[in-house]
């Protein structure tokens, strides 16, 4: 299967990430941009997005990228600074870039914003192992 099709695949097998809402809007081998739209569902107690949105559809991004080289990838640890309060209506897109590569281990970084403003910074690891992603 080609790398850019398979956050494809990934996001056609991914409930969470529907439920969400997230789109691809681009995606090439070791690159994936994603969006979404924050639902009042998406709230917490303080009227602002629950953290874990914005987590999510960084984690999302991430995981379409680091699978975009052709094999199974699986995260085995992120972080995430949470610079900007979001709020319902907000527009966000995270774009995830591969930093590096090597036979085992991928280092993601994955800006979030709304509009040209950072509201978040997620870094990533990955565990690349040598099952190969098929068509099916």
């Amino acid at each position: 299967m080609k790398g850019e099709q398979i956050p494809y695949k990934m996001l056609s097998q991914d409930a969470f990430s529907q439920w969400l809402g997230i789109e691809i809007l681009e995606c090439e081998i070791g690159r994936c941009k994603v969006a979404m739209t924050i639902r009042k569902d998406m709230l917490n107690s303080m009227n602002y997005a629950h953290g874990g949105v914005s987590y999510s559809l960084a984690d999302t991004a991430f995981g379409f990228a680091a699978n975009t080289h052709g094999k199974y990838a699986v995260s085995i640890e992120t972080s995430i600074n949470h610079i900007e309060a979001l709020e319902e209506g907000d527009y966000l897109v995270a774009e995830s870039v591969i930093e590096k590569v090597n036979n085992k281990l991928g280092f993601n970084v994955v800006e979030v914003k709304r509009g040209e403003e950072l509201v978040a910074l997620f870094k990533g690891v990955v565990y690349r192992t040598q099952k190969e992603w098929k068509n099916d």
